[in-house]
């Protein structure tokens, strides 16, 4: 009897060439499906919550995998816990209904965009936040944060690679804050396209240079050229932080 796993799991993408399964380089989605090879000795196909890019973290991924495999729903974390490597990590594993889907069923995601804010590197964060040593104006980039909330085409807040043609998204959330030498962005929303996180990142630290006004940002919402010229921010400083269904 086919049975559907639900799982929780994060992961340091540092290492990684993304989520997806990709010929000759090192994926997430690989190493999972390699782990339940071994235990399993079946080709099992992993579905996720959304791809991430390579280089970029993951505290909360969902996935779900089919299998006629008897291992309760709870025991899967256990089990798979000797096949992957240090850089997964099972949270937690569920069996869920036939028709979840961990891609489709998706309420909301939430990332977070790690600054570090210190004139000198610090060897504990550099895996996990872009080393920023250029003064910030954290008030602006607050307040320009917040301009991003709501529904709007994000066409020059996504990569030229982006797939997809309908370029409009909700966002329920955008807030930043400082926490000792760490600037972090928190954006919550239905769905996101390709570097979008990254690109509004890059947008803010131009805010925060008084490089460009928070008022350049809102016309960029309502016209399609690729006029935004502000850089991607570094894949390392993002991570998935939450899934919600």
């Amino acid at each position: 009897m086919n049975r559907n796993i639900k799982c929780e799991i994060s992961y340091d993408g540092t290492d990684f060439h993304g989520f997806q399964i990709q010929p000759n380089h090192r994926t997430v989605q690989g190493e999972l499906e390699s782990a339940l090879y071994r235990l399993t000795k079946q080709k099992i196909s992993i579905n996720a919550s959304g791809r991430t890019d390579a280089g970029v973290h993951a505290k909360k991924q969902v996935c779900n995998f089919i299998t006629d495999s008897n291992i309760p729903g709870e025991k899967w974390r256990l089990a798979l816990k000797p096949e992957l490597p240090d850089d997964i990590i099972m949270v937690n594993t569920t069996e869920a209904p036939l028709s979840f889907h961990s891609r489709f069923d998706v309420k909301k995601k939430t990332y977070r965009y790690y600054i570090y804010h210190h004139m000198s590197p610090d060897i504990f964060h550099r895996r996990f936040s872009w080393h920023y040593p250029y003064k910030l104006d954290l008030e602006l980039m607050q307040v320009a944060s917040q301009l991003f909330e709501g529904e709007h085409d994000f066409t020059n807040f996504s990569s030229a690679r982006t797939d997809k043609e309908n370029k409009i998204r909700r966002i329920d959330e955008a807030m930043l804050w400082k926490e000792g030498n760490e600037i972090i962005f928190q954006i919550s929303g239905s769905g996101f396209l390709y570097n979008m996180v990254r690109i509004i990142m890059g947008t803010l630290i131009e805010v925060g240079r008084k490089k460009m006004n928070k008022e350049e940002i809102i016309p960029l919402f309502y016209t399609k050229e690729k006029i935004l010229k502000a850089k991607t921010a570094p894949a390392h400083g993002l991570s998935l932080w939450d899934v919600q269904y």
